[in-house]
């Protein structure tokens, strides 16, 4: 899948049971500081391979009686650069694959409302073609932006979304927590239940899908959900800050996951339809373990890190007596099983790649990887390899603002040749991203409206890598180059893989970060649980909503092997000191469980690997220091890093 949205307009929304900072307000579409076309369009950009909308109409009659309602919908339909745009004088509803036309006749006072569906769908599963919204015979409406790797049954041939628009129609409107609570994998949803009168919308409870929401308010009284933010928003937003001299809130925030519903209530005395907002809670047990995010062990007794040190490798496995190697193996185990299954979830070629490609190139790529060459990246590349059938190629994708001498390039050529060693069989293809800061102008501003509501100068840098990473345009030299060889050949090349793999929720779940050995220095085990706990459960507003929308907008899929269901469990059964011990030095201590996962995989060099956060292994904070504050030096004063954006980037 590949993006939804929403617009409401002509009701009036009770938010008192979610606590917000706001009160009843009557949302009107004639404030929105963006067109339609301009969500429209923010979703094309994502390349899908349809991209459809629906308006379904509420009318509330006012009389002595009990209020009356009929629910109408207007069609749209695009797919891909085609299609008919829906009359806006008529009213019509969808059965059976068929539309018809409604006439409205009302002798009593009416009011109307508005809700505008978009979906974006970027096809990986299923034989036919699927075109969002869809809508069942029950004139239930679903947009749905993910994927379903277990949880409920998918067949090879069949399409997530259809399936769940089938499971989701069975329900009353009690069960719709059970049936959204059971989907392992990335999702965001918006569906409307016409038996209940009530649409629901929700959030995977990881945040692995990105869902923004604008709530209303009396100022602002509109709701709208969308997966991104549009251009014109962010741009609008900031030449309000510029004239009035001062920082308006975002118009956009992250939805906090979860699942939320909205009950069409009998109008009020005016007329006007009143929604009433809810949040529901999880009904997997199991998930909601995993969301407390709770480890049974965490400080250790001397002896359990005496135990611990004597599991841990320090070269190859032929060094190590016997003994050492069964430890090692039987500790590690788990998390390999466990990381190799969820790569192969994420990697499996659905029927839906097979449809209609008789004719395609001979070198098709499917799945390809965020490489930088450091400890993730050789993990997932490793097992993808295991899971992905040898005639299929792997594009590895690098990132650099400084060439050959950005320490992630230097370290991604190293990867791959440590990879060809492992799997001489497999074509490796390593994509080199080259860029300049000062050429990418367009670029920074349109990152910026993906980033939003985030806006801080290490952010934008993050994302514009991802960004650069996702749309794969760069150069590939022959397979069993020497890079060392400045007179090897390179080809222009541009990865067409629809399916990225990247590594987030690596170091949250692992004590990767800098951060973590701080709180373990100044607080011991207990402070690093705490931030680590920390971590995983902002994870859905710090990282995940955000890298989705960079990755997104190239028309690729974003996937998590880190952040499966599965792989957070097994990492969570185990103690703390197995996961990490941060009395070593760094290379060996932080994310010491990965480490023993990649010497099993034979990935000796890559397990000694120290953390080294992309933008600065591509060196594109040094050259925005550079350019926004004129040294790193003066940077670094200044705090650049987490430094909010106020000025234009021109």
């Amino acid at each position: 899948m590949c993006g939804i949205a929403l617009i409401i307009c002509g009701i009036r929304f009770d938010l008192s049971s979610l606590l917000l900072n706001s009160t009843s307000a009557l949302s009107n579409s004639d404030q929105l500081p963006f067109a339609i076309d301009d969500l429209r369009e923010a979703l094309r950009r994502r390349g899908p391979d349809s991209l459809g909308s629906t308006k379904l109409l509420l009318r509330s009659a006012v009389s002595n009686r009990l209020p009356v309602r009929e629910i109408v919908s207007s069609i749209e339909g695009e797919v891909k650069e085609s299609g008919c745009e829906g009359d806006e004088g008529n009213c019509f509803s969808l059965a059976n694959g068929r539309t018809h036309l409604h006439t409205h006749f009302s002798t009593v006072p009416c009011s109307s409302a508005e809700l505008h569906f978009l979906g974006a769908t970027l096809q990986l599963r299923g034989v036919s073609s699927v075109v969002q919204p869809l809508i069942d015979s029950d004139k239930n409406i679903l947009v749905y932006n993910g994927e379903i790797f277990g949880g409920i049954d998918i067949r090879r041939d069949e399409n997530d979304g259809e399936v769940l628009l089938q499971l989701l129609g069975e329900c009353c409107s009690i069960s719709v927590p059970d049936v959204l609570s059971k989907i392992k994998g990335p999702w965001a949803i918006i569906y409307w239940q016409e038996s209940s009168k009530t649409l629901w919308f929700a959030r995977d409870a990881f945040g692995r899908r990105s869902l923004l929401v604008h709530w209303p308010t009396l100022e602002d009284s509109q709701f709208l959900l969308s997966s991104v933010s549009p251009f014109s928003s962010n741009e609008r937003s900031f030449d309000f800050e510029v004239e009035n001299g001062t920082t308006k809130l975002n118009f956009w925030e992250e939805l906090r996951c979860g699942i939320y519903s909205i009950s069409m209530n009998a109008p009020g005395l005016d007329g006007i339809l009143v929604g009433e907002v809810q949040k529901h809670e999880w009904t997997n047990g199991v998930l909601e373990e995993l969301i407390k995010w709770e480890r049974t062990s965490v400080e250790p007794k001397p002896e359990d890190l005496h135990i611990s040190r004597s599991k841990t490798l320090t070269g190859k496995c032929d060094m190590q007596s016997d003994l050492y190697k069964l430890q090692f193996l039987c500790q590690h185990r788990p998390v390999l099983i466990a990381l190799r299954e969820s790569v192969r979830r994420r990697s499996s070629l659905h029927t839906i790649f097979q449809a209609g490609r008789h004719d395609m190139e001979k070198e098709f790529v499917p799945v390809a990887v965020l490489f930088s060459g450091g400890l993730d990246s050789m993990i997932i590349a490793a097992l993808l390899h295991e899971c992905l059938d040898l005639s299929y190629d792997i594009d590895l994708l690098n990132v650099s603002f400084d060439g050959r001498s950005a320490p992630d390039r230097i370290s991604a050529r190293a990867g791959v040749c440590e990879l060809r060693r492992i799997a001489p069989s497999r074509k490796w293809k390593l994509v080199e991203i080259d860029a300049e800061l000062s050429t990418l102008t367009f670029e920074t501003k349109h990152v910026m409206s993906l980033i939003n509501p985030a806006n801080t100068y290490m952010v934008l840098n993050f994302i514009l890598c991802l960004w650069l990473a996702a749309g794969g345009d760069g150069w590939v030299y022959e397979e069993n180059t020497d890079y060392n060889d400045e007179d090897c050949q390179c080809i222009k090349y541009k990865s067409k893989a629809r399916i990225l793999l990247v590594g987030s929720g690596a170091d949250e779940q692992c004590a990767g970060y800098g951060r973590h050995r701080t709180k373990y220095r100044n607080g011991s085990w207990r402070a690093l649980n705490d931030e680590m706990k920390l971590d995983m459960q902002r994870i859905w507003k710090r990282n995940l909503g955000r890298d989705d929308r960079g990755i997104a907008d190239n028309g690729k899929e974003a996937r998590f092997p880190f952040l499966d269901e599965d792989v957070i469990r097994i990492l969570l059964g185990f103690p703390l000191w197995e996961v990490a011990n941060l009395d070593q030095p760094s290379g060996i201590g932080d994310k010491k469980i990965l480490r023993g996962v990649a010497e099993l995989l034979g990935l000796y060099e890559a397990a000694s690997l120290p953390k080294r956060a992309i933008q600065f292994g591509s060196r594109i904070a040094r050259e925005s220091n550079r350019k926004n504050y004129g040294s790193n030096r003066a940077a670094n004063q200044a705090s650049a890093g987490s430094a909010v954006i106020h000025k234009r980037l021109d």
